[in-house]
This record gives C-alpha cells, sequence and structure tokens, in this order.
C-alpha cells in the first residue's frame, strides 16, 4: 500500500516545543519529544487545527504552486464559495472571476455550482432511505477520515456522494473537451482550497479509484495575486451561475439549508464535531435525519488556508448570497453533462496504531496501559510530550516514552532516590562519615 499523503507537515527549524498543539489534536495525533513536536502520521487527519494554534508557524500546508498551473494548455481555476468572502468590499462575484482569467486561467467553473448539483442528490439519497439515518455529510474530508479511524461504527452513515470539489473538476474537465477540442491531459483544473484537509483529499481520495484535480493551491496565494489587481479590472465578464444555496456551503449550515430538511443539524468546529460523534454513536440523537460536519470553526470560511477573519468572511458569504439570482443549472444538469457523483469505493474503518496484531498480545498490552496509567498523576498537563497521561502510557507500552517521562514521577523518584541516599549515608562506616561537630 503506498504511504498515505499529509498536506499538514512540519518545519522542525520553527518549532520550539511549546506542546500548544498536543493539547489541541483531535486524534492525539501529536507529540514532543527533544523539544520538537513529533506528527504521527497515522493518526493525522489533516484538519488543520495544529496550524491554527501554532503560536511560532511550525505547523504548515502542503499545497501546488500557481506556476504548476502553466504545465497545461487550457487552465481552469474551481474556486471554492470561501473565495468570495476574502476581499474587503467586493460585492460582485463576476469581479473575482474574472480576476482568475486575469491572472493566468483560462476558464474557471464554480464550485458552488457543483455544490448545487451535490445538495440535489443529496436529496435523491435521503429520500430513498439508501442510507442509514441519521445521515452524515461527507463534503468534509477531514470528517471523514475522523470517522474512519475512530468512529467506524457511523460509516454506513456517511453520505455516499463526491465532495463538490470533485463534481466541480469532473464538470468542468467535460465542458472544456467538448468547448475547446484538448484533450483531458492538456487540461488542468486547479481547486482553491481554504484548508488543508481538500488538498490531502485530491492526492488521497478516500472513496474514488482516482481524483479529477490536477492540482490544489492555497487560497492565501491566490488572495495575493487577485487583491493587487481587482481594483484594476474595468471589463468584467459574466461569468458567475451558481445560486445562493450552492455559495451558502462556504458557511456552517449552508449545506443542510440547501437540502431544506426539517431535522437537520449543522456542527462546526472539529471539537464540537467530536461531541455530536460520540452522541450519534451512543444514538442520542436518533430524531435528527441529517447532520452537517465541518472541522473547521465557521465552516470553510474558517479554513487555516484564508486570509480573512471568518466571522467577517462568513458574513460576506451571506451578503453575496442574497444578491445571487436563487437559480441555476441543477435542473439541466443531467441533459447537459454526463455525471455520476457517487463513490466509486465504499470507505472502510482504518485502524491507527494498533498494539498488535496478535489479538492476545494486544489485550495484555492494553492491561499494561491500564497499570501504567493508575500509577500516573491523571493530571493531563502535557508536560511529557503526550496530550494526556494515558496517551503517555501507551507511548510507554510502545517503547516510545519511559514512566520517568512524567515529571511527577521523575520528582517523586528523585525524592526517594534522595531519601535512600541519606540512609546510606547514615551506614557509611565511621571513618568515612561526615564530621558531624
Amino acid at each position: 500500500m503506498p504511504e498515505y499523503f499529509h498536506s499538514v507537515t512540519l518545519d522542525k527549524e520553527k518549532c520550539k516545543g511549546c506542546t500548544n498543539c498536543i493539547k489541541r489534536c483531535p486524534t492525539e495525533a501529536i507529540r514532543v519529544r527533544n523539544g520538537k513536536a513529533k506528527i504521527i502520521k497515522e493518526r493525522c487527519i489533516d484538519c488543520g487545527e495544529c496550524i491554527r494554534v501554532c503560536p511560532y508557524h511550525a505547523k504548515k500546508a502542503i499545497t501546488d504552486p500557481f506556476e504548476d498551473i502553466f504545465n497545461y494548455k487550457y487552465k481552469i481555476a474551481l474556486p471554492a464559495p470561501t473565495l468570495y468572502g476574502q476581499f474587503k468590499n467586493v460585492w460582485d462575484i463576476n469581479l473575482i472571476l474574472t480576476g482568475l482569467k486575469r491572472i493566468g486561467f483560462d476558464d474557471v467553473f464554480e464550485v458552488a455550482l457543483a455544490a448545487e448539483v451535490v445538495s440535489d442528490a443529496s436529496k435523491q439519497f435521503i429520500k430513498s432511505e439508501r442510507v442509514k439515518k441519521p445521515v452524515i455529510s461527507s463534503a468534509c474530508p477531514a470528517v471523514v477520515r475522523l470517522i474512519r479511524v475512530r468512529f467506524p461504527n457511523l460509516i454506513e452513515n456517511v453520505m455516499p456522494v463526491k465532495s463538490p470539489m470533485e463534481v466541480a473538476a469532473h464538470m468542468a474537465k467535460q465542458i472544456a473537451e467538448k468547448t475547446t477540442g484538448y484533450s483531458k491531459n492538456d487540461i488542468g483544473v486547479f481547486f482553491i482550497s481554504p484548508c488543508a484537509a481538500k488538498v490531502t483529499d485530491s492526492k488521497n481520495p478516500v472513496a474514488l479509484d482516482s481524483s479529477c484535480i490536477d492540482g490544489v493551491i492555497s487560497m492565501k496565494d491566490i488572495y495575493l495575486k487577485l487583491a493587487a489587481i481587482l481594483g484594476k479590472i474595468d471589463d468584467v465578464e459574466e461569468l458567475s451561475c451558481a445560486g445562493m444555496s450552492g455559495i451558502c456551503w462556504a458557511n456552517s449550515g449552508g449545506e443542510s439549508a440547501a437540502l431544506e430538511g426539517e431535522e437537520d443539524i449543522a456542527v462546526d468546529g472539529i471539537h464540537n464535531v467530536i461531541k455530536v460523534l460520540e452522541e450519534l454513536e451512543d444514538e442520542k440523537l436518533s430524531e435528527v435525519d441529517f447532520v452537517e460536519l465541518l472541522s473547521c470553526t465557521g465552516g470553510c470560511v474558517g479554513g487555516p488556508l484564508t486570509v480573512e477573519n471568518s466571522f467577517v468572511a462568513k458574513n460576506r458569504v451571506a451578503k453575496i448570497a442574497k444578491k445571487t439570482a436563487n437559480q441555476c443549472l441543477v435542473k439541466n444538469v443531467d441533459k447537459l453533462y454526463s455525471i455520476d457523483i457517487s463513490w466509486n469505493n465504499p470507505i472502510t474503518y482504518q485502524p491507527i496504531m494498533k498494539l498488535d496484531d496478535n489479538m492476545a498480545e494486544a489485550m495484555k498490552k492494553m492491561e499494561t496501559i491500564e497499570s501504567i496509567y493508575e500509577k500516573l498523576p491523571g493530571l493531563d498537563c502535557g508536560s511529557c510530550g503526550a496530550p494526556s497521561c494515558r496517551s503517555l502510557a501507551e507511548d510507554i507500552v510502545r517503547g516510545f516514552a519511559t514512566e520517568t517521562d512524567c515529571i511527577f514521577t521523575l520528582r517523586d523518584q528523585v525524592s526517594m532516590l534522595a531519601k535512600e541516599m541519606i540512609e546510606l549515608e547514615g551506614k557509611m562506616p565511621p571513618p568515612f562519615r561526615r564530621n558531624e561537630e
């Protein structure tokens, strides 16, 4: 099996070993050892929470350089609707889309339109009852991976449809092939991303044989290029065709609102998402039909690759959406394009950091973990470089740490050693004792 690609990486030169990240990581994927953070790849879901909380900017997301678009004869930008809320006093989507063409793209295709296509298909899935309820949105790749590694009992509840990013890429290439005469290999589609998880998903699609995305560019990189020219564009092209419901996908609650369900809820922020998943697993939300889960606070507008304050951006997106005619091409999509938005493959449980392949040995190690954990103070202070006392106990059993990594255990051992030294001194032969006078 090829190594899983991760967009979130660590710059060891910038890392100061402050332990801020280990307390915020939702899957306990980070440790601090020898004064530097270390990301455990098997546990990482690329949610970008560590990017947000690192005061030294030691965590970063690997994206594709803008220059890669020039490797293709025909270049298409796929702007996430989050991009529309990044610019102060810019209320015309067409101005932003025209700007994308001015900086080097030959065409643009709105991911917001694809979001409406996905919403339409999701309604049909929910009505057909082909998915176990409560149905969980599959739009956020960080949430999907979280479910795979931590909540496998909920896999059957995940909506088996492609993300708007993938649907947009498929539609854009299909249109370009028909209108330009270029082959697929000559057409490059580039998603402008607000988050790291979508970069990872394009490189390692969870439920698809392969991705239609040729590259993912950070929204920060695109913002800098667009900000420099938007005020200089006079001949704005009429390029936008997405409706209000698709644009609102950028904000938390946008997807659930588009489904128009009466028993739907929207949850944002990875730690809030975990709480809801725990309740779903315990069957405490049985009255809910659909659950929209987004790892970033506020929705995609809160992604770690955005520029604007998430609350400001959320407000802008809402205002822009209201100015947009609530109509789109969704009803005609099946007539215009050949699109299958269902997954190619079902998602499966992905166990992380198994204690042992042998079940009997794994049970013994689990007992050892419990035994070590009982001896630890249970303060979860993070001084040992692990996020909790239980995770330290697990690290000890795996051979990654020792009990004296706990500062309290070390203090007790030092105190005991000092006491033993004093007692030993009293037993020394008279010639070697200190002069008590």
